[in-house]
């Protein structure tokens, strides 16, 4: 049978702790989602504000943001599987800060949109 290689060599983890991570792997997926929504809500409601250019941009930002966050859910699932089947380290994460910048930087817009629009 077939078998991926980030699952060869190691030990099977204890299923609790896999369990987990492919709970927190499905919490990011489902943020991105949400943001895929607003983005997309942006952008079809754009002309019914002041600002247009600003709103469709706001909206593909949060797609194009969303799309990266999937991958990049992907890529830390793969990376903290790995890890617990060798029994090493968890790979810190250093897509928090950026993720709290972007939804800051929409807030900006979504206050802009507001008072203006």
């Amino acid at each position: 049978m077939w078998e991926p290689a980030w699952r060869r060599g190691g030990r099977e983890p204890d299923y609790r702790f896999t369990l987990a991570n492919e709970r927190t792997f499905l919490a990011w997926i489902r943020t991105g989602l949400a943001l895929m929504a607003a983005g997309l809500l942006l952008a079809q409601f754009a002309n019914h504000t002041r600002m247009p250019r600003l709103a469709v941009g706001a909206g593909t930002g949060l797609v194009a943001f969303a799309a990266a966050l999937a991958w990049i859910a992907y890529r830390r699932w793969r990376a903290n599987e790995i890890a617990m089947r060798h029994e090493a380290p968890l790979p810190a994460g250093r897509v928090l800060p950026w993720t709290a910048a972007v939804l800051a930087a929409l807030a900006v817009c979504m206050v802009t949109l507001a008072l203006h629009g």
